[in-house]
């Protein structure tokens, strides 16, 4: 057995298809007048044939009059939305138009070209293709094709401030700081022989002075000493290879056992020289 909520649906859809009737337009009428309001043509549009092209001047109105109705009883009604289309078939661009429409299905439309709406298409020389559309929640959609139209050639577009940004850019030469020339080997050693010369000299200064380290290699000592050339190491090795933060990671390894192995080479020296009293 079919639901009743089923039943009411199917004889809601059935009503809106029977009511969805087509519309139509009735008297549709145009005139063209000049800014002296003279008429310079008039005539009743055919839906079945287009007229002859309609020109107007710079300076020229188009006023167009027609009534929309039901194609079942003829009654005037106004749909949810009415254009009028300007279209250029050769360039692609076109202009909407809304239209205003009384309750009773009238509808009155003016084209001022002292005053173009800014809806209105580029034109050169071409005429635009003037339609109706009509649309319509209980009415099928409908497009009439009235006329073709020429209108004066429109002023070319003021360029934007940005379309410079818009367009295509040159390519880019990238310019590299050529590779840094190495000085002459032999300017690199004297440079070198001057970075070394203080340790000549104090070497040589120890051996005249008679420095003499008894206890340098005691077991006491010598860590102390070993993990102060480890120390060293690990600084010439950031030079040649190590990042700062592999650096910092590895001091502070080092730094631990370099604390006791110190304060146990201070202890020793302490002892040594209180003997020595």
């Amino acid at each position: 057995m079919v639901p009743r909520i089923t039943l009411h649906f199917i004889w809601l859809v059935l009503a809106i298809c029977v009511h969805a009737g087509s519309l139509s337009l009735q008297n549709p009428r145009f005139t063209i007048s000049s800014s002296t309001a003279a008429q310079l043509r008039t005539d009743t549009l055919s839906l079945a044939e287009k007229p002859e092209p309609l020109k107007l001047g710079p300076s020229d109105t188009l006023k167009l009059t027609f009534q929309i109705s039901e194609n079942s009883e003829g009654n005037g009604v106004q749909p949810h939305q009415t254009f009028l289309r300007f279209y250029d078939s050769v360039s692609g661009e076109e202009g909407i138009q809304p239209v205003r429409v009384t309750p009773g299905g009238k509808a009155k439309f003016e084209l001022n070209m002292a005053r173009p709406p800014p809806s209105l298409p580029p034109t050169a020389d071409r005429p635009l293709e003037v339609s109706l559309i009509l649309g319509s929640f209980v009415h099928e959609p409908t497009i009439f094709d009235l006329f073709d139209l020429y209108v004066p050639p429109s002023h070319a577009p003021a360029p934007h401030p940005d379309e410079a940004k818009f367009h295509e850019l040159p390519l880019i030469h990238h310019t590299f700081r050529p590779e840094q020339k190495l000085p002459p080997k032999f300017v690199s050693a004297v440079f070198a022989a001057l970075v070394l010369s203080p340790w000549l000299v104090l070497l040589g200064l120890w051996s005249k002075i008679g420095v003499r380290v008894p206890h340098l290699f005691s077991p006491r000592i010598i860590p102390f000493t070993a993990l102060l050339l480890a120390f060293e190491a690990l600084l010439c090795w950031y030079w040649i290879d190590l990042k700062l933060g592999e650096v910092l990671l590895y001091g502070a390894v080092l730094a631990v056992p370099t604390i006791f192995a110190g304060k146990t080479a201070l202890a020793a020296t302490g002892e040594w020289r209180t003997g020595k009293k």
